[in-house]
């Protein structure tokens, strides 16, 4: 259970607006129920000269680039220095970090996106939690609810974790690389510094410093 934790997954919880979610928890998957209402308390005490209310509950930062093409649904707060492409989808609360872009047709839903996360392409995240610099490819997604519509489970080697959630995307550690067109299902947890090879459906857990090249062939990265 300690590779899962937050302080193991995610080196610098400064990295993140969201700060004091991740340390009151343990586990990132505790901290998507509370997503909205850390938002909506949040975004009225953010600063008037360095944030603006664009709509109602959207707080984006005066250094930060929407373009008008992209639309933003309460509750949200956009980080400084962050850039909204054209046609970003953002259906709310979602916490969009310092620096980080959010691309061309890309969803976001229930997320936390640390700073310098980059979701730049076609990418659908929903009710997940990228770390610092972590980087989802051209058309790669999180898959958030199973197909059976049954609770999530997070598995970790041979053991299951009951979450008691329905709903439950995609945790990526700081300075994770996922390849274009990969699919991220339910419940998956990738460690810090790992990278996922284009095309790959990825479930369950991929360790710290790994290359996920399919479900029987993960390697740590120090055998290159």
């Amino acid at each position: 259970m300690k590779r899962l934790e937050n302080k193991v997954l995610f080196q610098d919880f400064n990295r993140t607006i969201a700060t004091v979610l991740f340390e009151e928890n343990t586990y990132p998957w505790e901290i998507l129920p509370k997503i909205h209402d850390f938002i909506m308390e949040v975004g009225m005490l953010l600063p008037k000269d360095e944030y603006d209310e664009i709509k109602e509950h959207v707080w984006v930062a005066k250094t930060a680039t929407v373009v008008p093409t992209a639309y933003i649904n309460g509750p949200a707060i956009i980080g400084p220095e962050a850039e909204v492409r054209h046609c970003a989808f953002i259906r709310g609360n979602a916490i969009v970090g310092e620096g980080a872009v959010v691309g061309n047709s890309t969803e976001l839903k229930n997320v936390i996106l640390f700073d310098k996360v980059q979701v730049p392409h076609y990418n659908y995240v929903g009710d997940s939690i990228l770390g610092y610099k972590s980087h989802m490819g051209a058309g790669s997604i999180t898959s958030n609810v199973k197909s059976d519509k049954k609770l999530v489970e997070i598995h970790l080697d041979d053991t299951k974790i009951e979450t008691h959630m329905k709903k439950i995307g995609a945790i990526l550690g700081d300075y994770v690389e996922v390849g274009c067109g990969s699919i991220l299902n339910p419940g998956t947890i990738v460690g810090r510094r790992s990278n996922i090879y284009p095309l790959s459906s990825v479930r369950g857990y991929v360790a710290d410093h790994s290359i996920y090249k399919n479900k029987n062939e993960i390697v740590k990265k120090e055998e290159y």
